[in-house]
């Protein structure tokens, strides 16, 4: 219990803020006060997201790959789920914070942290391979859904603006659980040795860290502890950053970007860790799979509170955020049409999410 220390901050942070909460959040006029609200929100959410990792991880090494992995994705984008779910459903709402979500998890997965974990491993290991079968299959998923569910929107005549009429909000959820589901078939039945590294010679040494193991319903059971502090939290934490995000005038996305990291760091440095260690398959593993996930999975979700709750969803990017995701989709697939990685590869990468970063900010 001694290395559950961050479980008794979260509960703590969590029945504090049920007893003083409200007159804490009355007033966030003073800027030293706000700023110590969302440090504290913001590292406590974080702890809790990073011994959740730690849980699945440990799951995951009970259940081998790619099931593995597949646990440790499931796990974030659960919280991701959730933390949006929260956030959407806090004071007035915010129809577009899943859409930025969505959209800097794509960005900064599959820029970024992609970007990072090729450079780090070329610089590291020259070049890397991976199984070229498994990432065409994540990338034919992920190229579908995120133009159906991020694009296509804008241009849909039933409902003005960048969102779904409702019964083209049923057939999306429907067909992205769907095609997620017969992908997951794929992934850990049918074509299983297609998510596994083909190479003999990769390291497979703390393939999924080096935690100490404990039984499955050990870890399942405080994976669950640590998610059901972390959703009221993150109710909490909605309110001081959408207040310092209208006082410092940063643009509305920025929000959403904050999310998205705040989700995303555990499962991203993993990622990176795997590179370095010459594990790109399964840094691939995590990094497609979360990209896929999360718009499989959480486009569904948002859809069906916007209609149980009568809230309006935003899903259609502007010109400008189309545009970055097109170009980023396109050099993933000429990134993903050889089986053998470089820098040069992750430095384009890296390119396109910086590029992403700047826009947010001098569109």
């Amino acid at each position: 219990m001694r290395k559950e220390w961050s479980l008794f901050v979260s509960v703590l942070t969590l029945i504090l803020f049920f007893f003083f909460g409200d007159s804490w959040l009355a007033d966030l006029s003073n800027s030293l006060w706000l700023t110590f609200l969302l440090v504290w929100l913001f590292g406590v959410i974080l702890l809790s997201a990073f011994a959740i990792v730690r849980h699945a991880e440990s799951l995951a090494t009970i259940l081998g790959e790619p099931l593995g992995t597949l646990v440790l994705t499931l796990s974030v984008i659960g919280v991701e789920v959730l933390m949006i779910s929260a956030v959407m459903l806090t004071g007035e709402g915010k129809p577009a914070i899943a859409r930025d979500t969505m959209f800097s998890v794509v960005m900064t997965l599959l820029g970024g942290m992609t970007g990072l974990s090729l450079l780090m491993g070329g610089l590291r290991h020259h070049e890397q391979t991976y199984n070229l079968q498994g990432a065409n299959a994540y990338l034919s998923l992920i190229i579908p859904l995120a133009v159906l569910g991020l694009v296509m929107p804008n241009f849909t005549r039933t409902t003005p603006g960048p969102m779904l009429s409702t019964s083209q909000s049923i057939f999306l959820s429907i067909m992205s659980i769907g095609i997620y589901g017969i992908f997951l078939a794929v992934q850990t039945n049918r074509h299983r040795n297609f998510f596994v590294t083909p190479d003999p010679n990769e390291n497979v040494e703390g393939l999924h860290g080096e935690h100490e193991i404990q039984s499955t319903s050990h870890h399942a059971i405080f994976l669950v502890l640590y998610i059901l502090p972390l959703v009221v939290l993150a109710k909490k934490f909605a309110i001081p950053l959408e207040y310092a995000t209208h006082a410092l005038g940063a643009p509305p996305a920025f929000s959403g970007f904050l999310v998205g990291v705040l989700i995303l760091s555990p499962e991203a440095m993993s990622a990176v860790r795997a590179a370095v260690r010459n594990q790109l398959q399964r840094s691939f593993n995590i990094l497609l799979g979360s990209v896929l996930a999360t718009i499989g999975l959480t486009i569904p979700a948002v859809l069906t509170i916007g209609l149980i709750t009568g809230k309006t969803i935003y899903l259609g990017l502007d010109m400008l955020n189309s545009t970055l995701l097109i170009l980023l989709l396109a050099v993933s697939m000429v990134t993903l049409s050889s089986v053998r990685t470089n820098v040069l590869q992750g430095a384009v990468h890296l390119l396109v999410f910086l590029a992403y970063l700047m826009l947010m900010f001098q569109s």
